[in-house]
């Protein structure tokens, strides 16, 4: 079952990619975090891997942060498993953390549906807007509404987003065959 905008969301413990076990407590000290939903083969998120990188950089220091997480089955897509993702993460330069969803459960409690697929939170980790990064994963120059960067700027300046949902373009998310 998704998690709704307004709703609180889900908490994990995840595996990074530096060995650390991560949960949203660990992102105490951030009012603002974007759970993001990635993997390492999808060319929707190669194109946005830049961005993200870019949106840590330009928000971090004003309190956001950001959180991307692996759901993908590394069995029927080996590129996506952990060692490719400590490799992929070091080779573009990664500014946040890279977590892996092994069980897919946490994907499933946010309704996660496609990589990426971002979850901004609130200083209560209240889902606050829910989708895409911006409307041109092609190319970042032709982006005309970037959703994550405006939510960010509503959230800082303690209002709500004006757009809360938008759908999560992407590659969908590879979910392991349940036997």
């Amino acid at each position: 079952m998704a998690t709704a905008i307004g709703e609180k969301a889900p908490d994990f413990n995840l595996t990074g990619i530096d060995g650390g076990l991560w949960s949203l407590g660990s992102f105490k000290d951030k009012p603002i975090l974007a759970v993001v939903f990635s993997c390492n083969h999808c060319p929707y998120v190669q194109a946005y891997e830049s961005r993200m990188i870019d949106i840590q950089k330009k928000y971090g220091p004003l309190g956001f942060q950001m959180v991307a997480v692996n759901p993908n089955d590394d069995k029927n897509y080996p590129d996506d498993n952990f060692d490719h993702m400590v490799r992929r993460a070091k080779e573009q330069g990664f500014n946040f953390p890279y977590l892996k969803d092994e069980t897919q459960d946490i994907a499933k409690a946010y309704g996660a549906s496609r990589t990426p697929h971002v979850f901004l939170l609130d200083q209560d980790r209240r889902i606050r807007y829910a989708g895409a990064i911006d409307d041109n994963w092609e190319n970042p120059a032709k982006a005309k509404k970037p959703y994550l960067a405006q939510a960010i700027e509503a959230l800082l300046a303690g209002q709500k987003p004006q757009q809360t949902e938008t759908f999560p373009v992407g590659c969908t998310i590879k979910w392991k065959n349940k036997k």
